[in-house]
């Protein structure tokens, strides 16, 4: 497969963030951009991490402090960042046992969704052309209850929780495009997802036995991370429409070329997007809206 900074456009004079760039996915979505041009912000958990990921870039690379799953480093990370073309919501945790975030939220829902929400939104005065949500293939087993995010009612699973904060993401894509369109904006909402990659996201499910299941799998099915990370380039620079979803072509989505893909019947549901977005206001504290929070 051609190599990623082979196919991405020129992207001079362009400014994208890109979170969880230090490794896997993200870090090769950020090579590519930084190679076709673009100055890029690598949005990391770790500054320490960042750093040395960027040391292996060639081209305009900045490093920045960026916890997910903690509101209040977001909000300090929005507010220092400046503007932006291009937002790319990549960063993920997956599979993890039972924790829960600065905030008191179940992590995998308070990193891979509502830090992602609130960031875009207070984003949103900066930003000159799109935001790319990162889903995943998982959003098809995804249940969403609005009323149990923190798994009290239902029986907690790693796995299950990943497939809900995926498809929030779904949710959080269709209804961002909807709430653009009204307010008459030309920034658009583009969504990804890269297929099987291997990467290292199974690394802390707290579970040696599906940790080196995962690992394994993705080693020998997977692709690599500059592979997997062609559908995100996608939706971050080519001319696509709003509440596009792209993903790989073959094998059921896990491998090939970047493609338009479709999504489950929850990911389409308008109303339960709706309601989703109203229950991410109240838990972040952020509202959309230019210059609103």
């Amino acid at each position: 497969m051609t190599a990623t900074a082979d196919l991405t456009p020129r992207q001079d004079g362009r400014r994208f963030v890109v979170t969880g760039a230090n490794s896997g996915v993200g870090l090769e979505t950020a090579r590519a951009l930084a190679a076709a041009g673009a100055t890029v912000v690598l949005a990391c958990r770790s500054i320490e991490r960042g750093a040395e990921a960027a040391r292996t870039l060639v081209g305009d690379v900045e490093v920045a402090a960026l916890d997910l799953s903690d509101l209040a480093s977001v909000r300090t990370f929005a507010h220092q960042v400046g503007d932006v073309d291009v937002l790319v919501n990549n960063a993920g945790v997956m599979g993890m046992p039972f924790t829960r975030s600065a905030d008191g939220i179940e992590l995998q829902f308070a990193t891979n969704h509502l830090g992602h929400f609130a960031l875009t939104n207070l984003l949103l005065p900066r930003l000159r052309d799109r935001v790319v949500v990162v889903s995943s293939i998982a959003h098809r087993k995804g249940d969403l209850d609005l009323d149990d995010l923190d798994w009290t009612r239902r029986s907690y699973s790693g796995f299950a929780a990943y497939a809900q904060s995926k498809l929030a993401n779904l949710l959080f894509l269709a209804e961002l495009q909807r709430r653009l369109t009204a307010a008459g904006s030309t920034l658009r909402a583009t969504g990804a997802h890269p297929g099987s990659t291997a990467t290292g996201i199974t690394g802390h499910t707290g579970n040696r036995w599906a940790t080196a299941v995962g690992g394994w799998g993705h080693g020998l099915v997977g692709m690599t991370p500059a592979q997997g990370a062609l559908p995100t380039l996608h939706a971050a620079t080519r001319d696509v429409p709003g509440n596009t979803y792209l993903g790989p072509d073959r094998l059921r989505e896990t491998r090939g070329r970047p493609t338009g893909v479709g999504r489950s019947r929850a990911a389409l549901d308008a109303e339960l997007a709706g309601a989703l977005w109203a229950r991410s206001e109240e838990l972040s504290g952020v509202r959309f809206g230019w210059g609103t929070s």
